[in-house]
């Protein structure tokens, strides 16, 4: 069966602008799909995140937008990183972590000092990945993905984005940051996560069409 050319392949909307998560499902999802994000729709309104776990946040954004672009296959991603020693921090709140001015930079930094005397098993956490997908207002598919390692004690590496380059993922000497991109695919929470969610994207391909999302 010969490859999809860009022009017949299906259109796939990313409920973010956050540019490295779009870059991430570009690489997840391959030829087979035109990943597109909300860079597309700077009048949408922000979705506010007032959901209490990641899949509220994500049905959130999800069932939001697909209302206000009917007709469009929206997948939304609220994913974080949970460390239990903090309580579960910074969990839901992860880009948001350091305050109402928060960059990926000050949560890094609050996070480091906030486990400066922690050490050992109490230093090990989680990435948590929610995905919905959905359609006209209603919820198609929802999965789950989760990789567990510990928080560094200094930041390594330049790759990825948010926390990536102070998570050392179990089983490995690097942190996200210092991974390629292909071991990263291989292994982090997302990639977890839309592994589930694939057969549900086949289902829905159709409604989809390229053509439509120009």
């Amino acid at each position: 069966m010969p490859s999809p050319t860009p022009a017949t392949r299906p259109v796939l909307w990313i409920a973010t602008t956050n540019r490295g998560k779009t870059r991430e499902f570009k690489l997840l999802l391959g030829a087979r799909w035109r990943v597109k994000d909300l860079h597309s729709f700077p009048q949408l309104p922000e979705i506010r995140e007032t959901g209490k776990t990641f899949r509220d946040n994500a049905s959130l954004k999800a069932l939001a937008l697909s209302r206000a672009l009917p007709g469009r296959l929206i997948l939304a991603d609220d994913s974080g990183l949970v460390v239990p020693a903090l309580g579960g921090r910074p969990g839901v709140r992860s880009a948001r972590f350091s305050g109402p001015q928060a960059t990926p930079e000050k949560n890094r930094a609050k996070l480091l000092r906030l486990m400066r005397r922690v050490t050992g098993l109490g230093r090990k956490a989680f990435f948590q990945a929610a995905l919905v997908l959905a359609l006209n207002g209603r919820v198609l598919a929802i999965q789950y993905g989760r990789v567990w390692g510990q928080i560094t004690t200094e930041e390594r590496g330049v790759g990825g984005f948010g926390y990536d380059s102070i998570f050392q993922p179990r089983g490995l000497k690097q942190t996200f940051g210092e991974l390629s991109a292909a071991t990263k695919k291989r292994i982090s929470h997302r990639a977890a996560a839309l592994c589930a969610m694939k057969t549900s994207l086949s289902r829905n391909k159709l409604i989809s069409p390229a053509k439509k999302h120009i």
